[in-house]
């Protein structure tokens, strides 16, 4: 049996709206999957900024004076910017994230509601097959043929009443859809302009701290711990030292020399009166050879 134009029209009705289901669904569910990535990726982004912030704060304790100062505002500038990403972390999974994921429940209500009023047309279409075929089998039985024209009816008005129903329930669901669509973008970007408003106030600050160490300062603070204020004196007393050690050493060389010159001539001396010694024995010898020498002949 053939539709008849009224139902091949509530047949392509049903198909749309069953496609427009669909289609939200879908790119609902989608986004709903994409903005808590971003959400996560923004919390991570959070905690690697707080790790920065503690790494910035150990490194400042080791630095010079202005340097540790400017490096400690800096790094409580930053830790407050993270205090406003917790915050615009929050407020996306709120505002932005729980309205998304609630649509998988609006989907399937507007799913049920689609369900029976394609039930409520399969049973006009049921009963407009049972008329055709009484009509066929009986066609003189008026009672059988009455009957069954009661029964489309019946099937025909619930269908009509459930067919305007859906149309009514997916008119309000594309209003809502639009609406939410509006409100749950809008509030993205209130909350991403309301971190980076206060974000790009707190970063200045972080700049302007930064950029305010006295460089000088802190280079006399490094030379000055690289030569400390008794540098100066305890290089005058090593010097001091050096020359007192040089002078000693430059006399107990002389006094060295002066000895070893008299060393030497006591030497000279003594190695002197040795020959003449040595001499005078050998002519005291020689006197008493020719004594000897005397005696003999007499």
């Amino acid at each position: 049996m053939s539709r008849t134009p009224d139902a091949r029209a509530r047949d392509n009705q049903t198909r749309q709206i069953q496609e427009n289901i669909t289609n939200v669904e879908k790119h609902f569910g989608e986004m709903c999957q994409l903005f808590a990535a971003y959400v996560r990726k923004t919390a991570r982004l959070r905690d690697k900024s707080d790790v920065l912030v503690r790494e910035i704060g150990v490194y400042a304790d080791t630095e010079t004076p202005q340097l540790k100062k400017g490096m400690k505002q800096f790094a409580d500038h930053l830790a407050k910017i993270q205090d406003y990403r917790q915050a615009e972390v929050e407020r996306l999974e709120a505002k932005v994230i729980e309205p998304l994921k609630s649509y998988g429940a609006v989907v399937k209500r507007k799913r049920d509601d689609l369900k029976a009023t394609q039930s409520a047309r399969d049973r006009e279409a049921k009963q407009m097959a049972q008329l055709e075929r009484t009509r066929q089998r009986n066609p003189s039985d008026r009672q059988i043929i009455s009957q069954a024209e009661s029964e489309l009816q019946r099937a025909t008005m619930d269908a009509t009443r459930t067919t305007r129903q859906l149309e009514e329930t997916i008119d309000e669901f594309e209003k809502q859809k639009i609406r939410d669509i509006k409100k749950i973008f809008g509030e993205f970007v209130t909350v991403e302009m309301s971190f980076h408003a206060k974000a790009l106030e707190v970063y200045t600050l972080a700049y302007q701290s930064i950029q305010s160490v006295d460089e000088e300062k802190d280079l006399e603070v490094f030379r000055s711990s690289l030569h400390p204020p008794n540098y100066q004196s305890r290089l005058d007393i090593v010097r001091a030292n050096s020359k007192t050690s040089l002078d000693r050493t430059g006399s107990f060389l002389s006094t060295s020399g002066t000895l070893q010159q008299q060393r030497a001539s006591s030497r000279q001396t003594r190695s002197e009166e040795e020959e003449e010694d040595d001499e005078d024995d050998e002519d005291e010898s020689e006197e008493d050879e020719e004594e000897e020498d005397t005696d003999d002949e007499h």
